[in-house]
């Protein structure tokens, strides 16, 4: 009995921190009307912007591993799915919508595709 009251807590602190977690990352994020609505990181400074798309110096972006997870996670959470990589370049679609995420490093490029 106490084996399955132990399991229960250790299950429901997993999931109540599971949820937690994903609301403090959603809450990083915010939609871009101009972009068909895809998260751009609060913190992120705009650099340049253009009718292509815009350019953000961000200090978590990286050329080698991309983007954090937890930016995946928002993107995928908010109806966007990931496509094809070619290097620093991943494109996701939502729709008839489509978006080319180019992280390098500190530095985010998000370029309407159509």
């Amino acid at each position: 009995m106490k084996k399955m009251v132990g399991w229960t807590l250790t299950l429901a602190t997993l999931l109540i921190g599971g949820v937690i977690y994903y609301f403090i990352t959603l809450s990083l994020y915010e939609s871009t009307k101009d972009s068909f609505d895809f998260p751009v990181p609060k913190n992120a400074e705009l650099v340049q912007e253009n009718e292509q798309g815009k350019s953000y110096d961000w200090s978590k972006a990286s050329e080698e591993n991309g983007i954090p997870f937890g930016y995946e996670l928002v993107i995928k959470a908010i109806g966007w799915k990931k496509g094809e990589r070619e290097g620093a370049s991943v494109f996701y679609t939502k729709g008839n919508h489509k978006i080319d995420l180019i992280s390098t490093t500190k530095h985010l490029n998000i370029l309407k595709l159509n």
